[in-house]
């Protein structure tokens, strides 16, 4: 009876343990399924679109872009006329005449001891040298340079983003290979201590490879601190807190055979075409151009339309005066022409044409330099894939190296020295390849930001 019990207690166990499997089997990737739903996995692209709705620079460029537009509506508000109402109250002394002569006895003309008055006036201008109208030009010229000053910077934050989303997948697929390389490299220290407790071995031989163990680990310490930082720092980029957790797909590597070059003539072409670096300073020749023509129309006649009208009381502007109220206006044309601006302006209009001058050599020396930067992108670039070539085919070489050392070595052929120094060397190109795909990567992205196409 107590060995049935005995059984019957096993077998309840038996099944409970096998219920809990179950169960356990199959939340458990729920779970994943959750947490991996629950992380938000960011593309490049996707990282762009986030940094350019968010991006603190981005949002300043927009604001300064949006205060161009406000200055052209003030400009514009500047052709409206000038209308104004204005009124009065005082009090007034005795009105005295002194008809034979200051020192004489004044006759005493009675005004009423208070005043007041109430009335409007309008002025409108009708010639001014076009000032007022090529202001509006100047001004929305300006609206034009923030523009384009948005369009740089909207391509340096992208650039940026693009360099933090390399440094992350970089250190990423570094993380990668170095702890695939701690768990193999513990597998081999396990081998080779079994090895020496058969005497097959040396105890040099354990220490050394214990050694290179623990550096594998502090480097991937280091790795996972530049992630972490690395993270952050595109957080940032993308408007966000610092601390929100993302990750990125960096399971595939980047393609170079996706990159299509034209010549450099073609990509200089298109620089100077679209740069937005180039815009601006033709844009500002264009605005010290009309400074110049600003400053000319100083010695041009204003002519205005005035009108003014205003009731008043006492009387006392004309004779006979009267202590009733009274009304008068104005309406007229007033022309207006300034003397000394015929030699003074000279000095005017040779400073704005030194401005102009200096823009001109501005925009000569910024092409001069867009040339070089598209120039050294571009052979950045094809160094990069050539970077690349020459990784790919020293891993294919270190990888047989370390295979046939390991056979050698495991047939006491070579010392275990020869062995660690190809697998060092073995990572070591394999972080050089991921490197090289990353520069390429980058490089690419930096012509096109040059270019001002990115």
């Amino acid at each position: 009876m107590k060995n049935k019990s005995l059984a019957n207690r096993k077998m309840q166990q038996y099944k409970l343990i096998t219920f809990i499997g179950i169960v356990v089997f199959l939340i458990s990737p729920q779970n994943k399924a959750q947490t991996s739903d629950s992380t938000q996995v960011l593309t490049l692209e996707k990282v762009w679109s986030i940094s350019e709705l968010h991006n603190r620079q981005l949002k300043l460029s927009d604001l300064h872009r949006k205060e161009s537009e406000l200055s052209i509506i003030e400009a514009k508000d500047k052709l409206l006329p000038d209308l104004s109402v204005a009124g009065d109250f005082k009090f007034n002394s005795k009105f005295l005449i002194y008809n034979n002569g200051l020192l004489a006895s004044p006759q005493d003309v009675p005004v009423s001891n208070y005043g007041y008055g109430v009335g409007y006036n309008f002025n409108l201008n009708l010639y001014s040298g076009g000032k007022e109208k090529r202001n509006i030009k100047m001004k929305e010229e300006e609206e034009i340079i923030q523009q384009y000053e948005f369009d740089l910077q909207k391509n340096n934050t992208k650039y940026n983003a693009a360099v933090a989303y390399c440094d992350l997948y970089k250190f990423l697929q570094f993380r990668e290979f170095i702890s695939t390389e701690i768990s193999s490299e513990k597998k081999q220290l396990q081998m080779i201590e079994n090895l020496n407790k058969n005497g097959v071995v040396m105890k040099s031989d354990v220490l050394r490879t214990s050694v290179k163990l623990s550096q594998l680990e502090l480097s991937l310490s280091d790795i996972e601190k530049k992630i972490e930082v690395t993270r952050q720092k595109l957080n940032i980029l993308m408007g966000r807190d610092g601390n929100e957790y993302f990750e990125i797909s960096y399971q595939n590597s980047f393609e170079p055979n996706t990159i299509r070059e034209p010549d450099y003539n073609a990509y200089l072409d298109q620089a100077l075409d679209q740069s937005p670096q180039y815009k601006i300073a033709y844009s500002y020749i264009k605005l010290s151009e009309m400074n110049i023509q600003q400053v000319q129309s100083a010695v041009l006649p204003k002519v205005s339309l005035y009108s003014n009208y205003n009731y008043t009381f006492p009387q006392v502007s004309f004779y006979p005066y009267s202590n009733d109220l009274w009304g008068f206006g104005q309406t007229g044309i007033r022309v207006q022409f300034s003397i000394d601006n015929l030699y003074k302006n000279r000095h005017s209009v040779a400073h704005a044409r030194n401005l102009s001058d200096q823009q001109k050599e501005k925009a000569g020396i910024k092409k001069d330099e867009i040339r070089m930067l598209v120039k050294d992108a571009y052979l950045q670039q094809q160094q990069a894939v050539e970077s690349v070539e020459m990784a790919e085919k020293n891993i294919a070489k270190t990888t047989e190296t370390v295979r046939v050392i390991r056979n050698s070595y495991l047939n006491q052929e070579s010392l275990l020295t020869d062995l660690l120094d190809a697998e060092n060397v073995l990572l070591e190109a394999k972080l050089n390849l991921t490197t090289a795909q990353v520069t390429l990567k980058l490089s690419h992205i930096r012509l096109l930001a040059i270019i001002g196409i990115l």
